[in-house]
């Protein structure tokens, strides 16, 4: 996942209709085994697929933390100049919110965007964790 592949399909702000796009290499896994087949722009892979080690559909989620921290201060997380430093940061470098771009974001949103980009991935929650979320249901309750 990356925000180029975030399509908006209604110009409507009540009713935001959203797509995904470039879904050419989805494939379907065995939870059991995992899958292997290193793909993705290498901004928002997680430390599993840059370790090239066996992974799940928690990529995703960290795909999701990632692109939610570029939305909310307008980068990566993990960005450098070159490919071996940007995989370095993303097995290594802890996420900070220093910048003065996360002075007005919220402590949930900032909650929301570490327990994305945990990497441990048997810690990282599931999709389905993420909607009980704090900031998740704020966002909501903020929108009925």
């Amino acid at each position: 996942m990356k925000p180029e592949n975030i399509l908006l399909v209604s110009r409507d702000i009540n009713n935001l209709e959203l797509k995904i796009a470039d879904l050419g290499f989805a494939q379907k896994f065995d939870p059991k085994t995992g899958l292997d087949l290193v793909l993705g722009t290498p901004l928002y892979m997680a430390p599993e697929l840059v370790k090239h080690q066996k992974y799940n559909e928690k990529v995703d989620v960290w795909s999701l933390g990632v692109i939610t921290h570029q939305l909310l201060c307008g980068r990566t997380p993990f960005d450098s100049k070159t490919m071996k430093a940007i995989n370095q940061n993303i097995v290594n470098k802890k996420v900070t919110f220093q910048e003065k771009e996360w002075k007005k974001v919220s402590n949930n949103a900032k909650d929301f965007i570490l327990m994305c980009l945990d990497r441990n991935a048997e810690n990282r929650p599931s999709i389905e964790d993420l909607f009980d979320h704090p900031w998740i249901c704020e966002v909501n309750d903020n929108n009925e």
